[in-house]
């Protein structure tokens, strides 16, 4: 798996995948479509208003929001900011308590 340091603390989808490939006697062919599969689900899921609820990891949930007010901080011109839908994370227990001991 890639090094990450504080300064490049990102994962990407190939460091899933060769992460994968040596927990497993995976190819890295089936590594990817394993991994794609995954992905392409949980996007499939979330696109379809599913809440996603993962043991261990969290809660994915879709949240609407309603239209607001707003203003730009530099023009002071206000204007309306749009619905919109978005996606919150919320940890779960067993994760934070991870996190926390790291």
């Amino acid at each position: 798996m890639a090094k990450t340091t504080k300064e490049n603390s990102v994962l990407t989808k190939q460091d899933l995948i060769q992460h994968l490939i040596q927990k497993t006697d995976y190819t890295h062919r089936e590594a990817f479509s394993h991994v794609d599969g995954f992905i392409d689900s949980f996007v499939e899921l979330l696109s379809e208003g599913n809440h996603l609820k993962m043991s261990y990891l969290g809660d994915f949930v879709l949240q609407d929001k309603t239209p607001r007010p707003g203003r730009n901080p530099k023009t002071g011109e206000e204007y309306e900011i749009s619905a919109r839908r978005v996606l919150k994370f919320h940890p779960s227990a067993k994760l934070k308590k991870t996190v926390k001991e790291l």
